[in-house]
């Protein structure tokens, strides 16, 4: 069992930076791919970034790619989101999901939300313009 909190979201301009945290709790937390999640209000849950449990292996959703860098400190237990150059386009609720020690993503399964065991209350990012 991991239990997943966020944190680090808030009110920043375009072109601004914020920093995600996802603080776990759970012995397994070592050996767990994890993900970011968003959805925006009236939008469908998407893909942002996932990590291999080693931190050896990450994805990007294509919207984020060369402005968001996924990472993972597993002596501390948390996985990071270094979010730059910040559009209003990702004003969304910013979910953390980790996945069960047994549950390998393949292909494109590591992109889609419902592959995830655990998830995180989610922390508000907002951009404006």
């Amino acid at each position: 069992q991991v239990q997943l909190v966020e944190s680090g979201g808030g009110l920043v301009q375009a072109g601004g930076s914020l920093r995600l945290s996802c603080a776990a709790a759970g012995r397994t937390f070592g050996r767990s791919a994890m993900g970011w999640f968003r959805q925006a209000p009236g939008k469908e849950r998407e893909f942002v970034a996932a990590i291999s449990w080693s931190g050896d292996r990450t994805y990007y959703a294509d919207s984020v790619k060369g402005r968001f860098t996924i990472s993972r400190d597993n002596d501390k237990n948390t996985m990071y989101l270094e979010m730059n150059s910040l559009k209003p386009e990702d004003t969304a609720v910013h979910y953390c999901a980790a996945v069960a020690v047994d549950h390998v993503l393949v292909g494109a399964a590591v992109r889609t939300w419902s592959e995830y065991d655990y998830w995180g209350q989610g922390t508000q990012v907002t951009v404006s313009s």
